[in-house]
């Protein structure tokens, strides 16, 4: 007689196989284990809890379709990092393409009405700052720094090499110091 294992002491391989084959409760597992990485990963990136809020849950729903696809080369949170950063530029394009309607239309001064909100808090100008620079210098900063990865782990997630990695990383060092000194920050 085989012992079942408790869904929470369950491997991420053995979860991802049982999702894959259609057990609900394992992907429902898998999503739990997950989703305070994927809603950390998204705020970073992001800056804003509802928009984090709404690229996480995007994630849990490409995640349901994809889950069959992932092949286990490489590790399930580099493949679901991926995937959120793919969630995360998606809606940033969604909304400058709704901003961009909304400026056409003359509307956006009568309805905002409102001057962005600066932080106080240091660290948030900083990832405010981050927030700000070119998309691959910005995905490798978060990573890096805003998850803990390691530059080989990074460059996996992004689909570059180590070394790009680490450039990205030394110019958005030169452009934050540029920007932060502008903003009297630093």
């Amino acid at each position: 007689m085989a012992l079942m294992l408790d869904e929470s002491e369950a491997s991420d391989a053995e979860l991802i196989g049982r999702a894959k084959g259609g057990d609900r409760g394992a992907f429902g597992t898998l999503l739990e284990r997950h989703y305070d990485f994927v809603y950390r990963a998204a705020y970073r990136w992001c800056g804003k809890k509802a928009d984090a809020e709404d690229i996480a849950q995007e994630v849990c729903v490409r995640l349901g379709r994809a889950i069959r696809d992932y092949c286990g080369n490489g590790a399930f949170t580099t493949w679901l990092y991926t995937m959120t950063l793919n969630a995360a530029r998606d809606m940033m394009r969604k909304t400058v393409r709704e901003t961009t309607k909304t400026e056409a239309y003359g509307a956006y001064e009568r309805i905002s009405g409102e001057a962005p909100v600066e932080p106080e808090d240091p660290a948030e100008a900083l990832w405010a700052a981050v927030r700000m620079l070119p998309g691959k210098q910005r995905d490798a900063v978060l990573l890096v720094y805003g998850e803990g990865l390691s530059h080989a782990v990074a460059a996996e997630a992004m689909g570059i090499s180590e070394t790009t990695v680490s450039w990205h990383i030394h110019e958005a060092k030169k452009r934050l110091k540029t920007l932060l000194l502008s903003a009297g920050e630093v």
